[in-house]
């Protein structure tokens, strides 16, 4: 975890020495990069994403989230989340967005059944998924290209629901990036 923490800071700050010899406006850059830092404490994960805006009102993007903790009781394992985003404000791809994603993840094959008894439990093979859903969020920026990004989302899965105990994925982050 400290190795993942110290090689995201590092790459920070090769990309903000690099854009102070650029006065270019980082409102107007196309590209980000940013890390989720609530998955790391909350939920055993770390999520990279990559953003391409495509002009002042949308953008894409895609996230990658991989479960590296076994404390926590998580039955992702991990995802692949492309996303489209449609800006709101009235900023170069800034302010509050609403967000159609797909994500397509491994989760753990675990199902309880309830029987009159009792509760039986199996452990079967993990189970790939295809999700669409929706969110929502709101995108700060700094005139030095920095990013501050809060988001929350709701999807359903469309094919495998019946082998795990899971038929919903969620979506959520604080995130810090740089644009460039």
């Amino acid at each position: 975890m400290k190795k993942i923490l110290l090689m995201a800071v590092m790459l920070f700050t090769f990309i903000a020495v690099k854009a102070q010899n650029n006065s270019d406006n980082h409102y107007d850059k196309k590209n980000e990069l940013k890390v989720d830092v609530i998955q790391p404490l909350i939920g055993g994960s770390i999520e990279a994403i990559y953003e391409r805006n495509l002009n002042n009102k949308s953008s894409l993007g895609i996230s990658g989230l991989y479960m590296f903790s076994e404390k926590f009781d998580e039955d992702m394992n991990y995802s692949i989340t492309p996303y489209y985003r449609r800006f709101l404000g009235k900023k170069y791809a800034v302010g509050f967005f609403v967000e159609g994603f797909g994500m397509f993840s491994s989760i753990d094959g675990k199902k309880i059944y309830e029987t009159e008894e009792k509760l039986n439990f199996t452990e079967g093979s993990d189970v790939y998924d295809l999700s669409l859903g929706l969110g929502l969020g709101s995108k700060w920026v700094t005139k030095n290209g920095f990013i501050f990004e809060i988001n929350a989302g709701y999807g359903k899965q469309l094919f495998n629901a019946d082998k795990t105990d899971h038929n919903q994925v969620i979506r959520y982050g604080i995130k810090f990036g740089y644009r460039f």
